[in-house]
């Protein structure tokens, strides 16, 4: 087979986010306890989702399961739509025992974290990799 049949694709995932949820926030708190908050809030998310790559990773698919509930939470609460739907879907795979669609639509988080959490992805692909 030659490789001039091969064309790569290109993924591109479209990320759904809601403002609404870190505006309420910072109606609230105020911008000066509103960054804190938000500041925290997103980087515990990305810890979690640091942690889950490590886990799958490792294959150590023990609490798995509670970590994404946890993540689609997370995420849920700070607006981010497409990475908590996601995180569901994994967990659903999981539940199943699916183990194709698990590897598929965890790939799948794995791109919604990365243009979720940080434009750099250079910083991602450290974590995730």
């Amino acid at each position: 087979m030659s490789g001039e049949n091969v064309v790569p694709l290109t993924i591109r995932e479209r990320v759904r986010q809601d403002a609404e949820p870190i505006a309420t926030i910072y109606r609230n708190l105020g911008t000066s306890s509103a960054e804190q908050v938000v500041t925290r809030a997103l980087g515990e998310l990305a810890l979690t989702m640091a942690s889950l790559a490590a886990q799958v990773r490792e294959r150590d698919l023990q609490d798995l399961s509670r970590q994404l509930r946890r993540l689609q939470r997370m995420a849920e609460n700070l607006g981010m739509i497409s990475l908590g739907v996601v995180a569901a879907d994994v967990r659903d795979c999981l539940m199943r025992g699916d183990v194709t669609a698990f590897a598929s639509v965890w790939a799948r988080l794995v791109r919604v974290a990365e243009r979720s959490l940080a434009p750099d992805k250079a910083l991602l692909d450290q974590t995730f990799s």
